[in-house]
């Protein structure tokens, strides 16, 4: 599984370690979330993630 930052604020969305709260399943992949989704930090689009591994 991979991780993905945020350009804006550095938030890391860990596929393998999904942050309680977010309502998302443990091991959805990045690109399966919606389009809608946003950092959960800063509120950015889900564009403003890179992969990082």
């Amino acid at each position: 599984m991979s991780k993905y930052k945020c350009k804006i604020c550095g938030y890391i969305f860990d596929e393998d370690d999904i942050e309680e709260g977010l309502n998302i399943p443990s091991g959805t992949k990045f690109d399966d979330l919606p389009t809608s989704f946003k950092c959960p930090k800063c509120r950015m689009a889900k564009s403003m993630f890179e992969k990082i591994d």
